[in-house]
C-alpha cells in the first residue's frame, strides 16, 4: 500500500518541478513564493503516500447515497447498476495509473452508494397511504408497543384491512391508543382506526417524517377508534414475531421491576439505560436533559455499548489475571473480548435493537474482533469499516441526524487519539501516589478534551437538525458523565446480573442515587442564563461544506489539514447568513406565519394543531411557545379570514370564505386558501390545489414579487411522497385535514449520541 502510494506521489513531482522552474524564471514576488510552493507540493506528496484510502472511499459511498436522496424522481435500479458496472470496468482498466486508479475507485464507490440506496428502496418497497381514511377495519399482529406521555403507541403488521381509500393494503401502520390499553407484542388484534398519510415536511428543508417511516416499513399513522379486540390469528405469527414477543416480555418485566424499586424519573431513566424504554420520563426532566446536552445518555447507543463491553472486558480479564499460572498459558485478553462481545450482543437484544443501537454494536463488535485478532482496536480504518457496514445494511442512515452526529464525533475523537496524547502521561515519578494522581488528572483532562471535541464536531449538525446549541454542554458532561460511567452503569449491570437471584433491589437503589445526581446537574445547568442557544434554520450547503472541512482536518496528516478549519469557517459563515422566509404556509393551508414589522413571525391557525407552528418557531430561533398570545399580533382576523402586513407594507390574506376572496384578491399581495380558488385573482394564490402538489411552502420577498420555495419541487415523485396528479388534486369537497402530529414526531436530540 505504501509503495503504491509512492507511485501515486509521482503525480505531484512534475508539478513541483514545473513550479520551481517558473519561480526561477519569474519576477521577484514569485521567487519569494517558491519555498511555500515547494512545501505545499511536499505536503501533497506526503498525503498521496499516506492517504486513508478506505476512509475516503467510504465517504464517496456515503455521498452516493446522499445523492440518491436528492433525486426528484425514483431512479431506475437497472440504470444505477449499469453505471456501477461501467465505473468498475473503468477502475480495472486504470489499475496501473497512479492518478486515474484512485479517481476511478472514488467514482465506483460513489455510484455503488447510489445503487445500494436504490436497491434498499426496492427491497423494502411497500404501499403508502395517499389520503386520510376514516373507520378503517384493521386486523394484524402487534409488532411494537411504546408508552408515551399522554397515550400509548403500537405498530401493527397488517393481515387484513378494509375501508381504506383506493383499497390500499398496507404492510404496517403505527397507531396511538388510549393510555394503558396497548395490547402485548405478538397479540393478534382487530379494531377500527382513523388513518392518515405519513407526515410530510412541515416547511421546505424540514425533517422528512414520511421518508423516515417508509424505511421503517410503515405506510400510515393514525389512532384507534373504540376498543381493541383480541382475535384468533389466521396463521401462526412466525419465528421473528415470536422472538420479538419474548424480548418485549423480558423488557417489560425488567422495566416493571426497576420502576417498582425506583419510582419517578430515577426509575424511568434507569429503565431507559437498561431496556431502552425511555418514554416514562417526565417532560421537565426530559427538557432539562435536552438543554444541558445530557439527553444522549437516555438513548442506548455508542457510549452505553462501550461501557457495557468495557466493564465486562475489565472484570473478566482482571478475574482471570488473578490466576497467574492460568493467565500465562491462555489468551485471557481474547477470552475477555469474546465475553464482552457476547454481553454487548445481549444488551443489543435487550434494549430493543433500534437502528442507533445496531450501529453502536457494529462499532463495538469491530473493536472487540480487532482485539481477538491482535489488530489495533480503534483506528480510522476501524471507523471506516463500521461506517461502511452501517451504510450497506441501512443506506437511509446517512440522512439521519443520529448517524451524522455520532460518526462525526467519533471521527474527531479517533483522529485526536491517533495524533497522540502521550504528553498527559509524561512523568518522572513512578511512585504509587504519583501514578494515582496522574490517572485522575488524565481522566479529567481527557473527559474535557473529549467533550470539547465531540461538541465542536456535532455543533453544525445539531444546529441544522435541531436549531439549538448547548453552551454549557461541556460543563454538564464533566459533572455528570464520570458518575454515569463509574457508578450508574456498573450498578445497572450488577442489578441486571442479580435480577434472576432476587438480589437486584440493592443495586437499583444505588443506581438511582447516581441518576439523582445526573438529574440535579441537568436541571441546574438548564437553569443557567443562556443555557439554550437557538440557531435559525439554514440550508444543506453549510452542512456539506462543514462536513468536508471536518474530513480534511481528521483524514489529512500534514499541516494541510488546517485548511479544513478554513472550510469550516466558510460553512459557519454561510449558515449565519441564511435568510429566513417572510411567509410560511402549512401543507393543509390551515396555518400561516407572516414576518411582520418587528422581524418576528406572527401566526394564525385553525384548530388545535400546534405542531407545525412549533417547528416554524424553532426554525426561526424563536423561544415563544406555539400558544403564546403575542404570536397573533400583527394579524387581524374575523369570520371571513385574516389579514397580515409584511415589513414592506404588503398584505397577506388568509381567505376562509368565498365572500372574502374577491376583496382579498384586489387588496392583498398573496392570498392563501384551504379551498381551490376558481376565479381570476390579481394576487399570488396559494390554494388547496397548489398545496396538495407542493406541500408546505415558504415565500421570500424579491423586489415586487415573491420567490416560492415548495417542500416538494414540481415533478417530485418518490415512494414515500407520491406525486398528486392534477386530476386527483381536488377530488374531495372538503379541505384536507390531518390529525395533530404527536409531540414526539420530530427527531429528538436524545436519540443522538455525540460520543458514539
Amino acid at each position: 500500500m505504501v509503495g503504491w502510494g509512492r507511485e501515486r506521489a509521482a503525480v505531484w513531482r512534475p508539478w513541483g518541478e514545473a513550479g520551481a522552474q517558473s519561480a526561477q524564471a519569474g519576477p521577484g514576488v514569485i521567487r519569494l513564493l517558491e519555498p511555500a510552493w515547494q512545501l505545499i507540493v511536499a505536503w501533497l506528496r506526503t498525503e498521496a503516500e499516506t492517504i486513508h484510502l478506505l476512509a475516503w472511499l467510504v465517504v464517496a459511498f456515503g455521498c452516493g447515497i446522499a445523492l440518491y436522496f436528492t433525486a426528484d424522481r425514483e431512479p431506475l435500479l437497472i440504470a444505477a447498476g449499469l453505471v456501477v458496472a461501467v465505473a468498475g470496468g473503468a477502475a480495472v482498466l486504470l489499475r496501473d495509473r497512479p492518478f486515474g486508479f484512485p479517481v476511478a475507485l472514488a467514482v465506483l464507490a460513489l455510484t455503488s452508494g447510489f445503487a445500494a440506496a436504490a436497491l434498499r428502496t426496492v427491497i423494502i418497497s411497500h404501499p403508502v397511504l395517499q389520503a386520510a381514511a376514516w373507520n378503517v377495519s384493521i386486523a394484524g399482529f402487534v409488532e411494537a408497543r411504546e408508552e408515551r406521555e399522554r397515550s400509548d403507541r403500537i405498530t401493527i403488521r397488517v393481515e387484513r384491512m378494509d375501508g381504506a381509500r383506493n383499497n390500499q393494503q398496507l404492510a404496517r401502520v403505527r397507531l396511538a391508543v388510549r393510555k394503558g390499553t396497548a395490547p402485548a407484542v405478538g397479540a393478534y388484534v382487530a379494531f377500527k382506526a382513523r388513518l392518515t398519510p405519513p407526515l410530510q415536511p412541515l416547511r421546505p428543508g424540514g425533517y422528512d417524517f414520511a421518508r423516515d417511516l417508509y424505511f421503517k416499513g410503515i405506510g400510515a399513522s393514525g389512532f384507534v377508534l373504540g376498543s381493541i379486540r383480541l382475535a384468533q390469528p389466521p396463521q401462526k405469527p412466525g419465528f421473528w414475531l415470536g422472538y420479538t414477543s419474548a424480548i418485549a416480555s423480558l423488557r417489560d418485566g425488567i422495566d416493571a421491576r426497576i420502576r417498582s424499586v425506583l419510582p419517578g424519573d430515577a426509575g424511568a431513566i434507569a429503565s431507559a439505560l437498561i431496556t431502552g424504554k425511555r418514554d416514562a420520563i417526565s417532560t421537565p426532566v426530559n427538557d432539562a436533559m435536552y438543554v444541558s446536552s445530557l439527553a444522549h445518555v437516555l438513548s442506548i447507543s455508542g457510549y452505553h455499548m462501550a461501557v457495557v463491553a468495557g466493564v465486562v472486558f475489565f472484570v473478566v480479564r482482571a478475574g482471570l489475571a488473578l490466576m497467574p499460572s492460568f493467565a500465562s498459558r491462555y489468551p485471557i485478553k481474547k477470552w475477555a473480548a469474546l465475553l464482552a462481545l457476547l454481553a454487548a450482543a445481549f444488551y443489543l437484544l435487550l434494549s430493543g435493537a433500534e437502528v442507533a443501537t445496531q450501529r453502536s454494536f457494529i462499532m463495538v463488535a469491530i473493536v472487540l474482533v480487532g482485539v481477538m485478532a491482535d489488530r489495533p482496536a480503534l483506528t480510522l480504518r476501524t471507523l471506516a469499516l463500521a461506517a461502511l457496514l452501517v451504510l450497506v445494511l441501512a443506506p437511509e442512515s446517512v440522512v439521519h441526524p443520529s448517524f451524522q452526529m455520532s460518526f462525526a464525533a467519533t471521527l474527531v475523537l479517533v483522529a485526536a487519539y491517533q495524533r497522540g496524547t502521550s504528553w498527559i502521561a509524561t512523568t518522572d515519578d513512578h511512585s504509587l501516589g504519583s501514578r494515582i494522581a496522574l490517572w485522575g488528572v488524565r481522566e479529567i483532562v481527557m473527559l474535557i478534551i473529549a467533550s470539547l471535541l465531540a461538541g465542536a464536531a456535532t455543533a453544525l449538525f445539531a444546529a441544522y437538525h435541531f436549531h439549538r446549541l448547548a453552551p454549557y454542554g461541556v460543563l454538564a458532561n464533566l459533572l455528570a458523565m464520570p458518575i454515569v460511567s463509574f457508578w450508574v452503569m456498573p450498578m445497572g449491570l450488577l442489578g441486571l446480573a442479580a435480577l434472576p437471584f432476587g438480589f437486584d433491589g440493592f443495586f437499583w437503589r444505588l443506581m438511582g442515587e447516581g441518576i439523582g445526581w445526573m438529574i440535579s446537574v441537568a436541571q441546574w445547568v438548564a437553569s443557567l442564563p443562556g443555557a439554550v442557544g437557538r440557531i435559525s434554520a439554514f440550508g444543506i450547503a453549510p452542512v456539506v461544506i462543514g462536513s468536508l472541512g471536518l474530513l480534511l482536518m481528521c483524514l489529512l496528516r500534514t499541516p494541510l489539514r488546517w485548511s479544513g478549519a478554513a472550510v469550516l469557517g466558510v460553512a459557519c459563515l454561510f449558515a449565519g447568513r441564511a435568510t429566513q422566509p417572510d411567509v410560511l404556509v402549512a401543507g393543509a393551508g390551515n396555518a400561516l406565519a407572516i414576518r411582520t414589522g418587528n422581524d418576528a413571525l406572527s401566526v394564525v391557525r385553525s384548530g388545535s394543531d400546534t405542531f407545525a407552528v412549533r417547528d416554524w418557531l424553532n426554525a426561526d430561533a424563536d423561544a415563544r411557545p406555539p400558544t403564546d398570545p403575542s404570536l397573533s399580533k400583527g394579524i387581524a382576523c374575523d369570520d371571513l379570514g385574516c389579514i397580515g402586513k409584511l415589513q414592506d407594507g404588503r398584505l397577506i390574506a388568509l381567505s376562509r370564505s368565498v365572500e372574502a376572496l374577491a376583496e382579498d384578491c384586489e387588496q392583498a399581495a398573496v392570498v392563501i386558501s384551504a379551498r381551490e380558488v376558481q376565479r381570476d385573482c390579481a394576487a399570488l394564490v396559494i390554494d388547496r390545489k397548489r398545496l396538495q402538489q407542493s406541500g408546505a411552502v415558504a415565500l421570500h420577498r424579491q423586489g415586487d414579487g415573491f420567490v416560492i420555495e415548495p417542500t416538494r419541487p414540481p415533478g417530485y415523485d418518490r415512494p414515500w411522497a407520491r406525486a398528486v396528479p392534477s386530476s386527483e388534486a381536488t377530488t374531495s369537497s372538503s379541505p384536507p385535514t390531518r390529525r395533530p402530529a404527536p409531540r414526539d414526531a420530530t427527531p429528538r436530540e436524545e436519540d443522538v449520541d455525540p460520543t458514539e
